[in-house]
């Protein structure tokens, strides 16, 4: 059963277990996605409405940008899962094994890739509720608000899964790139979605 499936009640029972995932990058994930739900609901509530009539043709392109965003960060939660498996198989191999290393630094960089992708979702929800921000009723704007609150704690949360992954990687090189490159993510973004809620009096 992939977790998309499951209840909220069932994926955080496993967040909470001692099983290895889903873990942080999922709970990401997961915000990301409850993040994109409400910048769809702005839409839904703004569209068809009169006195927004201007605006109708560019919401309804962002009520697809946002539900597209939120069906592919559910995905990311069983992603994210996936990713760490075979890093969890590595750490499971003889510290002597002769193939350890490499297995081991190529499992790395599969499981940085997940939450990356996490990370990037997270960043586009944050330009869908900018959007919802400047266009949306004014009755659902504190929903943007709070959009904007949960897309910058599940950005800020991805990538501190890319680099739980880069720290231990012996290719510095790439993980110094992917550092930067979460680094300059999170610097844009978080600032982008705290302007957002300071725009909107929150």
């Amino acid at each position: 059963m992939h977790n998309r499936d499951k209840t909220l009640a069932h994926f955080g029972a496993e967040l909470a277990s001692s099983a290895p995932s889903p873990g942080g990058g999922g709970a990401a994930a997961l915000c990301g996605a409850l993040a994109a739900a409400l910048g769809g609901m702005v839409v839904s509530l703004t569209v068809g409405k009169k006195k927004y009539a201007a605006n109708e043709s560019a919401l309804r392109e962002l009520g697809e940008r946002a539900e597209k965003a939120r069906r592919e960060l559910l995905d990311m939660i069983d992603g994210d899962a996936a990713a760490f498996a075979p890093l969890a198989r590595a750490y499971s191999l003889p510290k002597d094994a002769p193939d350890r290393e490499p297995i081991l630094e190529e499992a790395l960089m599969h499981a940085a890739a997940s939450p990356l992708k996490i990370a990037e979702l997270c960043c586009e929800v944050v330009e869908i509720l900018e959007s919802c921000a400047s266009m949306g009723s004014l009755l659902v704007l504190s929903d943007a608000a709070s959009g904007a609150a949960l897309a910058e704690g599940a950005l800020r949360a991805a990538v501190i899964n890319v680099k739980v992954n880069t720290a231990l990687m012996h290719n510095r090189s790439h993980a110094a790139a992917l550092n930067a490159r979460v680094d300059e993510m999170e610097k844009e973004y978080a600032a982008r979605a705290a302007a957002i809620r300071a725009s909107l009096g929150y």
